[in-house]
C-alpha cells in the first residue's frame, strides 16, 4: 500500500540530489514530529477500556486524541486516569423484590414518612416473604459517555484547580482523586460543575483566608444544610440520585448526601471524598459521610447537608472503615476474586482503601478457622452483629493451616469469623470479642455451668434505676419475647410475655452472647447482643 512518504519520495526522486537532501531536512522532520504527536503511549488499563467500549471506542479515543500536543501533557494524564479506571463505573438501578426475586413494584416514597413505610414493609414481609433490593439495571459508562461531557469535566476540573487559591497545595495525583472524576457513585451520569461552580461564584469573594479549604467547604455545606435533608424513607430507594432528583426533591439517605457535597465541591476546586463504614459494630445500619483534606493534608470529617467540618461527631463504634476512590485498586477483594467467586455486599468493591486506623485504634485478628470451609473457598470473612444477622465487614485468605488474618479491626468489639457461600455467612470458629487492649476473648457457651438471668432489656439503655432504687424495665408489657444464646448458631432459650418486670430466665448457659428479641415481626431488628458481667447486668454489644 503506498503511503504519504511513498509519495513524497517519487516527487523527490524527479528533483535534483541537491533540492532532494534540502527537501528531506527540512520537510521529514516536521512529518514525523507531527506523527509523534499523535501517537502518546496508551497505558495498558486504557487499551483495556478502549477494547471493553466496543461502538463507544471512537468517543473515549477523541478524548485522548484532543491532548496529544506538549502542553497538553497533564490533562492527557489525567483522561488516562478517567478511562483507565472506568471498567467498573456504571449507573445502577434497583427495584424491591420478594424472596422469589419478583419486583414488587414497592415506591419508598409513596408513604408520608418512614414509620408508614415501615408499617407497609411488614405488612408485605408478612404475605410474601423478606424483601430485599434487586438490581435490574446496569449500565456502564464506557458504552455511553460522550468526549464532549468528559473534555467538559476535564476541562472545568483543571480550571479550578488552577485558579483558585484553596487548591494549590494539590498534588497531581490528589486532584486525580478528590477533584478529578465525573461521577461518586453509582449515579445516573450528569452535567454538575458547570451548575454548581455558577451557584457558588460568590465563594472567593466570602473567604477569610483563601487558601482554607476547609472554610471554603464550610460555607458551601451551609448552603446545601439550607435546602437538602436527609430522610429515612431512602434507606429502601437504594438507586442513587442524580442531580436533578437530588435538587428537584430536595431529600435523600447519607449516601446521596455525601454525593451532593462532592459535587458541590470539587467543582469547586474542594478536595472532598467519602468515608464509609458497611455496618456499624453496636447498632444497626451502615452510613456514609464526607471528608475534606485541609492545606497541611489532613482529613477533616464532616456530613454533607447536616453538619460542617469540626463540628460533626461519629459516635457509633466502627469496626471497619473504608475510604472510596474513582482509582480502581489492585489489593481489594474484588480485584483478586476470580470468575464464580461470591462475596459479601460492600466490601466487595475495587475502588476503596482501608482508613479505620484514621478513625479508631485497631488490632490485627488472628484466629483458628475451626468449620471446614466450602469447597473451593478462598476467603474468609469477619463478621459483627447488625441488625439482627452476622454482616461481614473485612476478609482474609484461609490459611494452609486453616488461619485466617484480618488486618486493622476496630477493637471493643465482638466479631464472628465466618465463611460465605450461597449468599450465606457460615460460621467458620468462634464467637469472640476483640478487647479495646487488643486481646481475644471468646464467648464459649458453658452448659454445664447453668445461670439464671434477669433481663430488662432488648438494647442498651442510658437509665438504669428509677429516683425511688427500683430497676427500670424497657419491655412492653403483654408482648413475648424470646431469649437465645451463641453456640454455632443462635439456640432458643424459650420465651415469656412481659407482665411490668424483667424477665427471668433459668438454666441458662453461661460465658455465653446472649440475644432477647420481641417476636413480633419487624422490618429492623434493633435489639442488641449481649455478655452478663460479674453483677449480672447485661454488658452491650
Amino acid at each position: 500500500m503506498e503511503t504519504k512518504f511513498d509519495s513524497i519520495i517519487d516527487v523527490l526522486n524527479k528533483r535534483n540530489s541537491l533540492m532532494k537532501r534540502y527537501i528531506l531536512a527540512i520537510i521529514l522532520p516536521l512529518l514525523l514530529t507531527a506523527c509523534t504527536q499523535q501517537s502518546k503511549p496508551i497505558p495498558e488499563n486504557v487499551s483495556n477500556v478502549l477494547e471493553k467500549a466496543g461502538a463507544n471506542r471512537s468517543e473515549l479515543e477523541k478524548v485522548l486524541d484532543a491532548y496529544q500536543s506538549p502542553e497538553d501533557a497533564e490533562k492527557y494524564d489525567a483522561a488516562c486516569f478517567l478511562i483507565g479506571n472506568m471498567s467498573d463505573k456504571c449507573y445502577a438501578g434497583f427495584e424491591v423484590s420478594d424472596s422469589s426475586d419478583n419486583i414488587i413494584g414497592f415506591s419508598a416514597l409513596n408513604y408520608t414518612d418512614y414509620n408508614a413505610m415501615t408499617r407497609a414493609w411488614d405488612s408485605i414481609v408478612a404475605i410474601r416473604g423478606k424483601l430485599h433490593q434487586q438490581r435490574i439495571e446496569l449500565v456502564y459508562d464506557y458504552e455511553i459517555i460522550s468526549a464532549d461531557y468528559l473534555i467538559a469535566n476535564i476541562y472545568r476540573a483543571f480550571h479550578v484547580w488552577k485558579n483558585n487559591s484553596w487548591t494549590k497545595f494539590l498534588s497531581f495525583e490528589q486532584f486525580c482523586e478528590y477533584i478529578l472524576p465525573y461521577r461518586s457513585t453509582n449515579e445516573p451520569l450528569e452535567e454538575w460543575r458547570e451548575y454548581f461552580e455558577q451557584d457558588y461564584s460568590w465563594l472567593k469573594d466570602s473567604l477569610k483566608n483563601e487558601n482554607d479549604p476547609v472554610e471554603a467547604c464550610k460555607w458551601i455545606n451551609n448552603d446545601i444544610k439550607s435546602w437538602f435533608r436527609f430522610d429515612p424513607r431512602f434507606y429502601e430507594h437504594a438507586t442513587d440520585l442524580g442531580l436533578t432528583e437530588m435538587t428537584e426533591g430536595k431529600m435523600g439517605r447519607c449516601e446521596d448526601m455525601t454525593n451532593l457535597a462532592i459535587y458541590a465541591m470539587r467543582a469547586n476546586g474542594i478536595p472532598v471524598m467519602s468515608d464509609f463504614t458497611p455496618y456499624w459494630a453496636k447498632s444497626g445500619n451502615n452510613h456514609a459521610w464526607n471528608a475534606v483534606m485541609g492545606a497541611d493534608g489532613k482529613i477533616v470529617i464532616f456530613m454533607g447537608g447536616e453538619s460542617n467540618p469540626g463540628d460533626y461527631r461519629l459516635g457509633q463504634a466502627k469496626a471497619k472503615v473504608y475510604r472510596k476512590t474513582f482509582a480502581l485498586q489492585p489489593a481489594t477483594l474484588a480485584a483478586i476474586l476470580e470468575d464464580g467467586e461470591k462475596a459479601p455486599a460492600y466490601i466487595n468493591r475495587n475502588g476503596i482503601v482501608d482508613v479505620t486506623r484514621e478513625y479508631v485504634p485497631v488490632s490485627d485478628v488472628v484466629v483458628q478457622a475451626e468449620q471446614n470451609a466450602p469447597k473451593d473457598a478462598r476467603f474468609a470473612y469477619i463478621c459483627v452483629f447488625n441488625t439482627g444477622e452476622w454482616k461481614a465487614i473485612h476478609w482474609s485468605f484461609i490459611g494452609e493451616d486453616g488461619k485466617l488474618n484480618f488486618t486493622d479491626m476496630g477493637t471493643d468489639i465482638a466479631y464472628l469469623p465466618a465463611y460465605y457461600t450461597d449468599g450465606m455467612i457460615i460460621p467458620a470458629g468462634k464467637q469472640f470479642i476483640l478487647t479495646a487492649e487488643g486481646e481475644i476473648t471468646e464467648n464459649q457457651a458453658d452448659l454445664d455451668a447453668p445461670v439464671t438471668l434477669k433481663l430488662s432489656s432488648t438494647t442498651k439503655r442510658v437509665t438504669t434505676e428509677t429516683t425511688d432504687f427500683a430497676e427500670k424495665v424497657f419491655l412492653k408489657d403483654g408482648e413475648t419475647y424470646e431469649l437465645f444464646y451463641w453456640n454455632n448458631k443462635w439456640i432458643s432459650l424459650g420465651k415469656q410475655k412481659a407482665s411490668g418486670g424483667p424477665l427471668i430466665f433459668d438454666n441458662v448457659p453461661s460465658k455465653a452472647m446472649y440475644w432477647l428479641i420481641n417476636t413480633t415481626p419487624t422490618k429492623d431488628r434493633p435489639e442488641r447482643i449481649f455478655t452478663i458481667n460479674d453483677e449480672g447486668k447485661q454488658v452491650w454489644w
